[in-house]
């Protein structure tokens, strides 16, 4: 049995993605396959808003976010912690034993710029690691007031991870000074999982070239020779890619500015079945993602039994809370290919199910 989700990834992936997917395979040091690479930077340099490359990775995102601490950080690194992944980063600096430091804040508490200027202005640091919309709590931290603060110091390379906030709403890499950003294919791409795309500037490049152990497989001159030829530094996921040039089609066909309006929309519809029926989002609402929503479980609902009966009878699964809130919170996800009517029916079905729980 299959679910439709509406989980924060995966979420659903359409039929058309998966008939790209079953394209024949191609040699990746083939022709062929430099012409599907090419063919998919010009609508990813669009998405990133960057002159730069965007690298293709066949790994989860955790692998370009553990391969940038190693290509960039040679002194000390800054994470930036309020949630279940940022938290995590900081284990990762650990284990790649660098050293990091750990600005940290309860789980769904926004970043606070001041704060991060107070902590580069000691010259510890020469990485910055944040994520723009932490998806464990819901939280989209403030990435133009952060980024201000950032370019302030010129020997701190940044790092954000804008795995579920990409294409939701213009993040723009270049204009905010951004050295490495990063996604991945299973949030609001609505693409499987298992492909991460990076993009470096020339300064994180140059800073690369310092660093004698950055390994091999998310080597940033790796990806930049491997580029430059058209190809990646090893095997890709050829199916995947050809999803993706999909994909990006289809943003191209709706319009970028039309999928940002999409997007914001439903997670207004979203928004407003919760405060319509008492509920509060874990984060301050100014602060709430645009791709979901954390929702404060204060009255008690079994989620489990939640989501046994949304799929039982509706064929549907929303998250239980993720991380020590597990139970505590509920998400919602409205990124990806969802509509208002694929939101509305699901907020029924909410509706309908809580009510004959006695919790509405």
């Amino acid at each position: 049995m299959s679910y439709k989700l509406f989980i924060p990834g995966p979420v659903a992936v359409s039929d058309k993605t998966y008939a790209a997917m079953t394209t024949p395979v191609v040699g990746h040091r083939s022709p062929d396959f430099v012409e599907l690479y090419n063919a998919v930077q010009p609508g990813l340099q669009k998405l990133f808003y960057t002159k730069d490359p965007v690298y293709i990775s066949t790994s989860s995102a955790w692998g370009v976010m553990e391969g940038a601490l190693r290509n960039l950080c040679r002194k000390k690194v800054l994470n930036c912690m309020s949630g279940a992944f940022s938290d995590k980063w900081n284990d990762v600096s650990k284990r790649c034993a660098k050293d990091a430091g750990a600005l940290k804040y309860d789980w769904g508490t926004p970043l606070d710029p001041e704060d991060i200027r107070k902590e580069l202005s000691t010259g510890e640091y020469d990485v910055i690691t944040f994520i723009h919309n932490e998806t464990s709590t819901g939280t989209m931290n403030p990435i133009e007031e952060i980024m201000a603060v950032v370019r302030e110091f010129p020997e701190v390379i940044s790092v954000v991870d804008t795995v579920s906030s990409f294409s939701v709403l213009p993040i723009k890499k270049d204009e905010l000074g951004i050295d490495v950003m990063l996604t991945g294919s299973q949030k609001a791409l609505a693409l499987p999982p298992g492909l991460s795309l990076i993009s470096v500037s020339q300064r994180a490049l140059d800073r690369a070239k310092e660093l004698p152990d950055r390994g091999y497989y998310f080597d940033f001159h790796e990806f930049q020779k491997n580029h430059e030829k058209g190809m990646t530094p090893s095997t890709p996921v050829i199916p995947l890619i050809n999803g993706l040039r999909s994909k990006l089609g289809d943003i191209e066909a709706e319009g970028v500015e039309n999928r940002y309006a999409r997007h914001h929309e439903l997670n207004e519809l979203v928004r407003g079945w919760v405060r319509q029926h008492g509920f509060q989002l874990l984060p301050p609402e100014e602060f709430g993602s645009r791709s979901l929503c954390c929702v404060r479980n204060d009255r008690d609902i079994d989620l489990p039994a939640l989501n046994k009966t949304l799929k039982e009878r509706y064929q549907c699964v929303i998250d239980g809370g993720y991380g020590k809130i597990k139970g505590q919170t509920f998400r919602i996800s409205n990124m990806g290919d969802e509509t208002k009517e694929t939101i509305s029916a699901l907020l029924d079905q909410l509706t309908e199910i809580l009510g004959e729980m006695g919790k509405l």
